[in-house]
């Protein structure tokens, strides 16, 4: 599976939208089949599940799912190809991985608690005001 992601390549244009749209599926499909892989590599199996890791590449491909020209998806498409193949590749380190897909984005990680419990009022009036 990873050495299909290592030597696929993104056409340079698509001709419609609904070629766009179909290579972005064909994307996904391959981002799925490698993830088992990925896995194994940076050893994310004690920070996430598969299937947690798959629907934060899904929302990853969702986030740009308005985007309707053509060109602009290809140039998306070849961007994920490039961090695919730098995730395969091991060109990335696992600290990387885990901030980018499972805490970042508020991915799988909640915010529990307001951020300004035991703060005095100094710091409380220093942090409203605009001297930094």
């Amino acid at each position: 599976m990873a050495q299909m992601a290592r030597s696929m390549r993104v056409p340079p244009n698509s001709t419609s939208l609904s070629e766009a749209k179909k290579r972005t599926l064909e994307f996904f499909r391959m981002c799925c089949r490698s993830i088992p892989e990925i896995m194994d590599i940076y050893n994310l199996y004690d920070v996430v599940t598969p299937s947690q890791l798959r629907s934060a590449v899904g929302s990853e491909v969702r986030k740009n799912s308005n985007v309707s020209n053509p060109k602009v998806i290809d140039m998306l498409l070849f961007k994920g190809m490039e961090e695919l193949k730098n995730c395969v590749d091991h060109s990335k380190q696992r600290h990387h991985l885990v901030g980018k897909y499972v805490v970042g984005n508020q991915g799988l990680v909640q915010d529990l608690g307001h951020k300004d419990q035991g703060i005095s009022n100094f710091l409380k009036n220093f942090y409203s005001s605009n001297y930094f």
